[in-house]
């Protein structure tokens, strides 16, 4: 009776705790990225743009040997709405539901934005409940400067980190002073930083925040 009852107490400790991972996998996602600068499907070529302003953040390898794989946060997106300007985020097409596309949160709801061809006004008040999304190559990206202001509600998830490749493993957060500092200048790494730092200058520079 003790080799059964110890055999039924493991087999209910396994059926207690088997949904644990399949919680965690729920809510924090690790997703392969397709595309490159965030456009999802238009693709991409050097050739379009020159300046390194629009140099792609996911994907980065111009070959595109390697895609990146992102863990994601669903939890806090989904519980709370818990995402703020600058956040990479994945959300549901307004266009076409079944298709998924991964942006940056450019500006929040009551933001002023500077728009960018080839939306048809110079700037925008975003509306309640909706935000203004871009790619980190505006001008050959599917979003907000096609589509207008999007529903936040379709948000699915935000960008925790890269997990693969190891090489780009880490935050796709903006670097800081203390981290260009440690880089070699001229370097691929540094002139990389550089234009995030230029890009992130550039998002704050069309935005005028709602005050609330």
């Amino acid at each position: 009776m003790s080799f059964f009852g110890s055999l039924l107490r493991s087999q209910l400790r396994l059926l207690v705790f088997a949904p644990i991972p399949a919680l965690i996998f729920r809510f924090f996602p690790i997703i392969k990225l397709t595309g490159r600068s965030m456009q999802v499907s238009l693709g991409y070529s050097h050739s379009t743009s020159t300046n390194l302003r629009f140099q792609p953040t996911i994907n980065p390898d111009e070959n595109q040997l390697w895609h990146d794989f992102a863990l994601f946060d669903r939890l806090s997106v989904q519980a709370a709405a818990k995402f703020k300007r600058g956040d990479i985020v994945t959300l549901l097409s307004p266009i076409d539901p079944k298709r998924v596309l991964i942006k940056r949160v450019v500006a929040k709801e009551g933001d002023i934005v500077k728009t960018l061809p080839p939306y048809p006004l110079p700037e925008v008040r975003i509306p309640e409940g909706h935000v203004w999304v871009e790619g980190d190559d505006p001008y050959h990206s599917d979003d907000s400067n096609t589509l207008g202001p999007i529903p936040a509600a379709l948000i699915e998830a935000k960008l925790l980190f890269v997990v693969w490749p190891l090489s780009r493993f880490g935050s796709l957060r903006t670097p800081s002073a203390r981290y260009l500092s440690r880089l070699t200048r001229d370097s691929p790494e540094y002139r990389a930083a550089v234009a995030a730092v230029d890009r992130e200058k550039w998002r704050e520079s069309r935005v005028i925040p709602a005050r609330w």
